[in-house]
């Protein structure tokens, strides 16, 4: 069951995106504020794949409610939509836990292929089949279990995103070698992906400051001027 909740304060803009998700086998679960969306979520026992979320609302605002959501789970996909196509938006709202974003006004075609996008990789990576206990890869101080899908350094385990976890496996399967953006962007949103590579840098940002001693001056993912980033192990 594909279940994804919608929060939304104008119900217009929330009966917009129920119906087109249920038309293509979704189950929407709807809310009308951040904190009626906490309680949904705390109270549902199957789960919710993916959240849908408005910026701008009254009382709990989309960016409080990625956080507090992305403290509860660092699996569910998180889609945030906004009316202002202010960049810093964008960027606070990926560096908070997001895994995409939307600018209103959005097509059908647009919210559909952005939020299956999404759920592909949530499903991948909740639906993984099991690897052997020994699959690990280590690379200096870091140890990435694909069985498990943590990552430990030093033996320190380090949250990630579903995201983030595709994204260093990319690394950890190619060390030392010059990934550019596009090709991160393929292999981690996949090609038919509608958004902006800016993304890929705005998620290398925030692996920084998990796995970095100094996220101002990376030594483990460089990047490699005018073509993209690469997992240095020298």
């Amino acid at each position: 069951m594909k279940k994804i909740m919608i929060v939304e304060d104008e119900a217009a803009i929330r009966e917009f995106e129920a119906i087109n998700l249920k038309r293509v086998g979704y189950t929407v679960i709807e809310a009308g504020s951040g904190e009626e969306a906490l309680e949904l979520y705390d109270s549902e026992t199957e789960g919710i794949d993916i959240a849908l979320l408005d910026i701008s609302m009254p009382g709990m605002d989309g960016f409080t409610l990625c956080k507090e959501l992305r403290r509860r789970s660092e699996t569910l996909g998180i889609i945030m939509l906004t009316a202002r196509t202010q960049e810093m938006d964008k960027i606070s709202g990926l560096m908070i836990g997001a895994d995409d974003y939307i600018t209103k006004p959005f097509s059908p075609t647009e919210l559909l292929a952005r939020v299956d996008s999404l759920y592909r990789r949530v499903e991948m990576h909740n639906t993984k089949p099991a690897a052997p206990p020994s699959d690990d890869i280590t690379l200096g101080e870091f140890t990435l279990n694909l069985r498990r899908r943590t990552l430990l350094k030093s033996g320190r385990n380090i949250e990630l995103t579903q995201v983030e976890f595709q994204m260093i496996e990319y690394f950890f399967n190619n060390p030392d070698t010059a990934l550019d953006r596009t090709d991160i962007l393929n292999r981690v949103w996949g090609s038919n992906y509608f958004g902006e590579e800016k993304i890929v840098d705005v998620n290398i940002r925030r692996l920084r400051m998990k796995i970095e001693d100094d996220p101002s001056e990376p030594k483990y993912l460089v990047t490699v001027w005018g073509m993209g980033y690469k997992w240095n192990t020298h």
